[in-house]
């Protein structure tokens, strides 16, 4: 694209940003319980229109050239990606599920599934790629080094003549096999020949052969020229996709092109205003720095002369924690400044007080929460104030004073616009002079007292702004290696294993479809069932969106730990590689195995834990991976693992993950298959987020067949996926995607233009796989309803049941509107079609 339609997508996007500044404010009006379904509704329209301008900031900021635009388009671009995660928790807290079911507001917005996808701002990895590749090439030397010794005595030493013997052997097998094929043929040529002499040879005219060819040569086109019209018409109603003919990969091609000459042009313009940042900077202070500081001093002094004669002393010079002199400098009265410097003072007393009477406050509040869960008083939900909105205020706010009215067809290059690089330059400027000045004046300060106020009061204090002390301050952790540097640490951690190379995975190749059904399920007061695709975005809002930016990670709501539950097979692992992938992150493995007879001691298991917290927040960002979590948690250890000792590290881990605070980029995520072994209120201690990954829905499996099968060969529509997709009910994704992978083989592959692929071909392979049972499902569900989240859900479910009954005409739906007429004349139908826990959970009054 170019940049006159990037300028006028950013013009849009502050006409979208308007609008959703003007419903933040009456989002934070109390709502009454009864309402807390259409309080649900607001919430998720804003999170999907948020969702939309975090694509389009993310597009702007990757490919437009405007350095100055591009600082901008980054602070709002962070901004609105935090404003996304708060709309999540609010979510989350008003509908006590970790997924939720949009359909009803995409199809109000007008939106398709591809628009809930949650972007990923591709600066979190273009930014970091030099930090990324010496990390990388560091790893990869130290590892060069430990790993030799290993291999060698794990390899099998065979002896040269031995080596040769065995590659003999398999050569004249490989030859056998193909003489013995290339025989076979030759004796069914015969056979064949054979029974024609029998039979006699066909006796043709030359018009009848020729009648003959004809007839299947048209016949041959005629099928081509069916089968074309088919695509042609199935592409055209949509019901597949169009074939990447060489045209369109052109065009792919000419984008990514175009794409990478827009970065090349970033990186140019950046130095080039880089460059003029310094050279502006030394013509200020040499031409008008002398100036500027001569102006300050006149206009404090001046200020010391007008609050002398009023006040009949010298004022109290404000602190530079408090501003300094540059509360002055505004257009002010002396009274109008006293007044203010008086209000300071007082600034102090009123925020102790107004602490004490926010703990009082929070005590009713306790109180009151406790009265309605009695049924004495309504319950009110309120939204928690948004740290982002005044960002995007006030970015919104220099788009419109600085930007909106710029005449862009006079800057075609996008060079940077000198007027506002002056205006920013001199601020800086008068910034560090002021300091300067501050110090220079209160020393003249001090001796205008000595010598007019000596035979009267002591001189005042300087105002200073206190800090308030508060009673739960967190204990600092203490540094048992503050002897030790970060590439010791870092050899050490990958020597033993506990800092490991990740596989590169991305977040998109997790594949899952989403729930379709969601409002229906809801009005029969159904829990669905979370899909693969809510588990991906949940993986990109706790993990993805947190870990790559420390902006959006020091304002954001703070999630330390994600816990993922659900049968082997699941991909649970690749979640963990692709947070990892997506982000930069280092990945540390405190695994349970990983951990088998290293640092045995009581000393060594705490520094062991302390090593690799300190690293993960020094190297951020940073993921520690425990794998098996469930083992950390034992109600009772098993006989077998006694000797491993698994829940050595329980109790330093618990300390650990609770010293992280805001800013630190460092999550911790388990994963495990058995989490009801575990002590459930040891496991929620430390995970604050369970994700339940259950068996992949309908959706899901046919998505998963058809992606994962296009992705080896290029196949006919003959292939019958939906059958592929019933038929695999039950199984894991990991399944799936194995039975794929043992049938498509090279082999395979190279008879595809003789032997079309068939949907029996899969069969055999998937029987031989392990499917989920009932029973491991129904016990991954129940310990699921025993957290904390799934307690709150089912007390809701249950309350809701007692108050709505059965659904009628009129009955509210979850969103706060009226039922559809057809979705009401249908919604018996549905539910009876739906009543297998491939789409539900189970419990509902339970």
């Amino acid at each position: 694209m170019s940049e006159r339609t990037y300028q006028q997508l950013w013009d849009l996007s502050h006409v979208t940003l308007q609008e959703l500044l003007e419903q933040e404010q009456p989002l934070l009006q109390p709502v009454p319980e009864r309402q807390r379904r259409a309080l649900l509704h607001r919430l998720s329209s804003l999170y999907l229109v948020y969702l939309g301008l975090l694509r389009r900031f993310d597009t702007l900021y990757d490919q437009m050239v405007h350095p100055q635009k591009r600082r901008l388009l980054r602070s709002l671009l962070d901004s609105v990606a935090g404003r996304v995660l708060e709309l999540k928790d609010e979510m989350v807290r008003v509908e006590l599920s970790e997924t939720h079911c949009l359909d009803q507001e995409m199809l109000e917005q007008g939106l398709t599934p591809a628009d809930l996808v949650v972007p990923i701002p591709k600066y979190f990895l273009r930014e970091q790629s030099i930090e990324l590749k010496e990390r990388e090439e560091m790893l990869t030397e130290i590892l060069s080094r430990v790993k030799p010794a290993s291999l060698k005595e794990s390899n099998i030493v065979i002896s040269r003549t031995e080596a040769i013997i065995i590659i003999q052997m398999i050569e004249r097998a490989r030859q056998g096999q193909l003489r013995a094929a290339f025989m076979r043929e030759i004796r069914e040529d015969e056979e064949r020949e054979r029974r024609k002499r029998e039979e006699g040879y066909p006796k043709l005219t030359v018009d009848k052969a020729a009648i003959k060819i004809q007839k299947v040569w048209k016949g041959y086109l005629k099928r081509k020229d069916i089968l074309l019209d088919k695509q042609t018409e199935m592409e055209l109603i949509g019901m597949v996709g169009a074939p990447l003919h060489a045209k369109h990969l052109g065009i792919q091609t000419k984008d990514k092109t175009q794409e990478n000459l827009q970065r090349l042009r970033q990186a140019e313009k950046e130095e080039e205003y880089q460059q003029a940042l310094k050279k502006e900077y030394e013509i200020l202070r040499d031409t008008e720095g002398p100036e500027i500081k001569e102006k300050l001093t006149g206009q404090i002094r001046q200020w010391f002369i007008e609050c002398h004669a009023f006040t009949g002393h010298f004022p109290d010079y404000p602190d530079e924690s408090l501003g300094g002199s540059s509360m002055i400098f505004a257009e002010k009265t002396p009274e109008q400044v006293k007044k203010e410097l008086d209000l300071l003072t007082q600034d102090v007393k009123k925020r102790v007080q107004r602490r004490t009477n926010e703990m009082e406050k929070s005590d009713q509040a306790r109180k009151k929460e406790k009265k309605q869960r009695n049924g004495d008083t309504e319950v009110m939900w309120t939204v928690q104030p948004s740290k982002f909105i005044p960002n995007l205020q006030s970015g919104h706010k220099e788009y419109n004073e600085v930007w909106k009215s710029r005449f862009e067809a006079t800057n075609p290059n996008q060079s940077f616009d000198n007027e506002v690089l002056h205006l920013m330059k001199r601020k800086e400027l008068e910034a560090e002079i002021r300091v300067q000045v501050d110090e220079l004046m209160r020393q003249e300060l001090k001796s205008l007292r000595l010598a007019v106020d000596r035979a009267g009061r002591k001189p005042s204090k300087i105002l200073k702004k206190k800090t308030i002390k508060t009673k739960m301050g967190k204990r600092k952790e203490k540094d048992i290696t503050a002897h030790r540097t970060l590439e010791s640490l870092f050899e050490e951690l990958v020597t033993w294993g506990f800092l490991i190379k990740n596989q590169a995975v991305a977040l998109k190749d997790y594949i899952g479809d989403c729930i379709y059904l969601g409002s229906a399920l809801n009005l029969a007061q159904k829990l669905p069932m979370p899909s693969l695709f809510d588990i991906r975005q949940n993986m990109a809002l706790y993990a993805v969106l947190r870990l790559g930016s420390p902006d959006i990670h020091a304002l954001a709501p703070h999630i330390r730990s994600i816990l993922l539950v659900g049968p082997a097979g699941m991909g649970k692992k690749m979640l963990v590689k692709a947070v990892c992938t997506e982000t930069g992150a280092n990945l540390f493995d405190l695994s349970p195995q990983n951990l088998e007879n290293k640092y045995m001691d009581r000393n060594g298991t705490k520094m062991i834990v302390h090593m690799v917290f300190k690293a993960a927040r020094l190297l951020q960002p940073s993921v520690i991976w425990i794998g098996n979590a469930e083992k950390n948690f034992y109600k009772k250890v098993p006989k077998e693992e006694k000797q491993m000792d698994p829940k050595r590290i329980k109790k330093d881990l618990t300390k650990a993950i609770h010293l992280l605070n805001p800013g630190d980029r460092v999550m911790l995520i388990g994963t495990t298959e058995q989490p009801y072994v575990a002590d459930l209120r040891a496991l929620c201690r430390v995970y604050e987020r369970i994700l339940y990954l259950p068996r992949p829905d309908y959706a899901s499996r046919y998505v998963l067949w058809k992606q994962t099968v296009e992705t080896k060969v290029l196949v006919s529509t003959d292939l019958d996926f939906s059958s592929l997709a019933k038929v695999s009910d039950g199984y894991t994704s990991g399944a799936i995607i194995q039975t794929i992978q043992s049938v498509l083989t090279e082999r395979r592959l190279l008879h595809m233009a003789k032997q079309p692929l068939v949907a029996s071909e899969f069969l055999g392979p998937l029987a031989k796989q392990e499917p989920v049972y009932a029973e491991e499902e129904e016990v991954l569900k129940e310990w699921y309803f025993k957290t904390p989240l799934g307690k709150l859900r089912m007390k809701m479910l249950q309350d809701l049941e007692l108050q709505l009954g059965i659904a009628g005409a009129g009955t509210a739906l979850p969103c706060g509107g009226e039922v559809p007429a057809w979705l009401l004349a249908q919604l018996p139908a549905i539910i009876q079609g739906l009543t297998s826990s491939d789409y539900y959970f189970g419990f509902s009054s339970r």
